[in-house]
């Protein structure tokens, strides 16, 4: 499983932090990162496509 987000294009709303704080948080420049050491598991992924689905820009990819 990888997990992208395009910080160029995220506008910190932090929607997806929200929805799956297992995957996401806020960094210090006020823009989504993907946390350090994920384990790959069904929920986990379940959880990031939610919040990619969720964000109003579109900036996440989750390729399983």
């Amino acid at each position: 499983m990888k997990i992208v987000v395009d910080k160029e294009k995220c506008i910190g709303c932090g929607s997806c932090a929200a929805i799956c704080p297992a995957v996401f948080e806020m960094a210090e420049d006020g823009k989504s990162e993907v946390k350090k050491n994920l384990k790959n598991s069904k929920e986990l992924i379940e959880c990031a496509e939610s919040a990619a689905e969720a964000c109003p820009v579109q900036v996440i990819r989750v390729m399983k």
